[in-house]
């Protein structure tokens, strides 16, 4: 069976945070579920969003929907495991975009990969039911972040 690959970026994260692992998003087995590294792949964008002023609706002129996303998972993550969670953007074209996460804990004693992940975005107007243009601004903080 071929595995999905994900390719983490070297150079620095368009956006960084620290998400804990709710007792919400544990499952059965104990663990974090792979359901709730869902969840938590939006919450970080949300964060990444209004860090920099936007939101889905308005992302620096345009509104986004998420057209796919596919998740390598690494190692488990257990309740109360503080979760860093780096944001990359790449693959920019005229109406669409990838972020790249890299779901990880940091601890005194070194970093586990915990789950790399990929969600295709794509500029949406709302009012028309179908893709848009990417505004230059948006495509200016997804290659430089906001300045």
């Amino acid at each position: 069976m071929a595995r999905v690959k994900i390719t983490i970026p070297t150079e620095k994260p368009l956006f960084r945070c620290v998400l804990p692992v709710r007792i919400t998003d544990v499952n059965y087995g104990g663990h974090l579920g792979n359901d709730a590294v869902l969840s938590i792949l939006h919450e970080a964008r949300m964060k990444m969003l209004t860090h920099s002023g936007y939101s889905e609706l308005n992302a620096a002129g345009n509104s986004l929907i998420m057209a796919d996303v596919m998740i390598a998972y690494k190692n488990e993550a257990f309740y109360g495991d503080q979760l860093t969670i780096a944001i990359y953007a790449e693959e920019i074209s005229s109406r669409s975009f990838d972020l790249v996460y890299h779901i990880c804990i940091v601890a005194d004693s070194g970093s586990k990969d915990i789950a790399f992940a990929k969600t295709g975005m794509v500029c949406f107007d709302y009012s028309a039911r179908k893709t848009a243009p990417m505004t230059e601004e948006l495509k200016s903080w997804l290659e430089h972040g906001k300045q």
